[in-house]
């Protein structure tokens, strides 16, 4: 699947416009009619300028993402009309959201990007009072709790992979 530029997709969108078949433009641009149809009705929706808008690095704020997450779960909204409805560039950005949702127990998880920066237990103080002692153990606990879960994450993912191993064999 190739990368269209801005100005192709507006190419796109007034020959569609025009009547050029569609299937012919998927052909010609090597582009799925999928992709097409979602573009126009895009467009349609937003205006051309919602393609400068959209850009590869957008970052979404966990409401905006409950929100639309809830819309097709809860509403039960197409997908597709969801996405065309808030503006994303591609509606597989949508699914991609709720299959993570639902995989982390239906929850938002953010995932950060960079470089991991764990945070480190905070070591004791010498003269801490009750409260700072609380604080600092629920924030060790927290982060213990973390460090659990990954690494059961991580057995299952490595136990997963022996077993589609063995399963290949």
């Amino acid at each position: 699947m190739k990368k269209i530029d801005y100005e192709k997709k507006i190419e796109i969108y007034n020959k569609v416009k025009e009547k050029v078949s569609v299937t012919y433009l998927s052909k010609l641009y090597g582009i799925s009619r999928k992709n097409i149809y979602y573009t126009v009705k895009l467009i349609d929706k937003h205006g051309k300028e919602i393609l400068q808008r959209n850009s590869n690095n957008k970052k979404y704020s966990t409401e905006f993402k409950e929100n639309a997450i809830k819309r097709v779960l809860e509403n039960h909204e197409p997908l597709k009309t969801v996405a065309i409805d808030i503006g994303l560039s591609s509606d597989g950005q949508l699914n991609r959201w709720v299959k993570i949702y639902k995989e982390n127990g239906y929850n938002i998880v953010e995932r950060k990007r960079g470089r991991s920066t764990m945070s480190k237990i905070v070591k004791k103080k010498e003269n801490e009072t009750p409260d700072e002692k609380i604080k600092r153990l629920e924030a060790e606990n927290i982060y213990l709790k973390a460090e659990l879960e990954y690494s059961k994450k991580l057995r299952a993912v490595v136990q997963a992979r022996k077993n589609r191993q063995l399963k290949k064999k």
